[in-house]
């Protein structure tokens, strides 16, 4: 029997017992949550993530390589990580992936209403729901900061607590290093200084790093818009490091981690990065799929109270002023990296699975109908998938190796079945773990990604959130 039916097996009883008292145990004014979180987990098992298998299978020389630049985790290029897997023999993975996964739903004024949000470890292999009470906060889970060696050593248990104080929470769970998503930290704590008139969109920023940066390469000038644009749509990893460089130089790093502490995120840390850079990005940055999709309420915008922190303070839409939000959400609107919990811009293709039926936004589009992103070519005419879309997707993806993530608001277009709601999922399986159906890459084409199940759950999600918006 493989490690995989032993654990399933084992798990089941335990999964299911967890999953009936974490929905039985909920205050009153979050059982409606429970609907969503039974959904979530039910997909989760159905998508069978055990099944990818391994480019960089412990001990192979991709993994070594892998390992070796744990420390600027993005700065490998797409046409890297191809040739580096051109030559990978690809193994089944050793245990159950890492997955992170929450769906708030949102009213018409972009209130939350109901939420669910589903762990997957080798711990959980079929999945364990994750309690929040009636402000969406949960103080049931030990978080545990990612660690790439650990992961496969230990077990996927991490050794490093993210949240103190949480050595007694039932749920035990390390987690997934966030790759690009961690953008959208960066982007709040630079329009938080906009709106304190600190800098202006406008202003010019020298970056002028003192060390040397593989991720984060040379001097650039130009507009604290330009850069924040392309550190959104493009997920432009020099321009991030600009503003994180530019972070640091006003002393907002500190404050900005004390913000998102002062909001009731506690996992939401940009920690341990360069101040001479802007670089050096790796695992002291975390972020918990909740706690990003409750950031991402905020910057969508509502009236009143959004939620009241354990320490008793309510939290308003106010942390932004309303032209940040509007410039946040454009930039969402507009990325160019929908192939995860999307994949509209590979357009009737076989594979990968349709995941989240949007549209591509226009800037991407050649006149062929195919995408190119940053030199990056997708290689399918989108435009027939544009004219039957069904919603906006304002998000934001993010991948290394062994890190794909997704986050982002989903809203129904003019005249489509209604659903308002924030997904975002944050898991292990990046670049270094592929489909055993994917087939070869087509010359001159970007690689997919990710396993297109993750495409799949984003489809059911939506197919879900269709249903639910017609029944409340």
């Amino acid at each position: 029997m493989s490690f995989l039916q032993k654990s399933r097996r084992t798990a089941a009883g335990v999964a299911a017992g967890t999953l009936f008292l974490s929905l039985t145990t909920m205050p009153a004014q979050a059982a409606e949550s429970g609907h969503v979180a039974r959904f979530l987990q039910q997909a989760m098992d159905r998508a069978r993530f055990q099944e990818v298998l391994d480019l960089a299978p412990p001990g192979s020389s991709q993994a070594r390589v892998l390992a070796s630049s744990a420390e600027e985790k993005e700065a490998t290029p797409p046409e890297d990580y191809a040739r580096l897997f051109a030559s990978a023999d690809p193994q089944p993975i050793t245990q159950q992936p890492q997955l992170d996964v929450t769906v708030l739903e949102l009213d018409r004024l972009g209130r939350p209403v109901s939420s669910g949000t589903v762990l997957m470890s080798p711990q959980h292999p079929r999945g364990v729901v994750v309690p929040v009470d009636g402000n969406f906060h949960t103080s049931a889970v030990r978080w545990r900061q990612w660690d790439d060696n650990g992961w496969y050593a230990n077990q996927g248990k991490g050794t490093i607590d993210i949240v103190p104080g949480r050595e007694q929470a039932p749920i035990d769970f390390m987690s997934p290093y966030p790759a690009s998503v961690l953008k959208l930290m960066v982007a709040f704590g630079v329009l938080r200084l906009v709106d304190k008139g600190t800098v202006a969109l406008a202003d010019t920023y020298d970056y002028r790093p003192t060390e040397t940066s593989s991720l984060c390469q040379g001097d650039t000038s130009n507009t604290v818009a330009n850069y924040l644009e392309a550190s959104l749509t493009s997920s432009n990893n020099p321009a991030t490091c600009a503003l994180v460089k530019l972070l640091h130089d006003k002393g907002a790093v500190d404050e900005l981690n004390q913000t998102f502490q002062s909001l009731g995120l506690e996992t939401l840390q940009f920690k341990n990065t360069n101040p001479a850079t802007g670089g050096r990005w790796s695992n002291p940055v975390t972020m918990s799929s909740l706690d990003t999709a409750k950031l991402l309420a905020l910057v969508n915008g509502l009236p009143g109270r959004a939620w009241t922190t354990p320490a008793g303070k309510p939290v308003t839409g106010a942390v932004l002023s309303a032209s940040s939000r509007q410039v946040f959400k454009r930039h969402l609107g507009a990325q160019g990296w929908n192939d995860m919990l999307s994949s509209a811009n590979r357009c009737g293709s076989a594979y990968p699975a349709a995941g989240i039926p949007h549209a591509v936004a226009d800037r991407w589009i050649g006149a062929d109908g195919t995408v190119t992103v940053a030199g990056n070519k997708f290689g399918r005419d989108v435009r027939p998938c544009n004219a039957k879309a069904e919603v906006t997707y304002s998000h934001k993806t993010g991948w290394v190796g062994n890190s794909g993530a997704d986050a982002g608001i989903v809203r129904s277009l003019p005249g489509k079945d209604g659903r308002h709601y924030i997904v975002v999922a944050l898991t292990n399986l990046g670049t270094q773990y592929v489909d055993a159906n994917r087939p070869p890459a087509e010359p001159g084409l970007i690689p997919v990604t990710y396993t297109e199940k993750l495409a799949r759950l984003g489809r059911a999600v939506d197919t879900y959130e269709s249903g639910r918006w017609s029944r409340r």
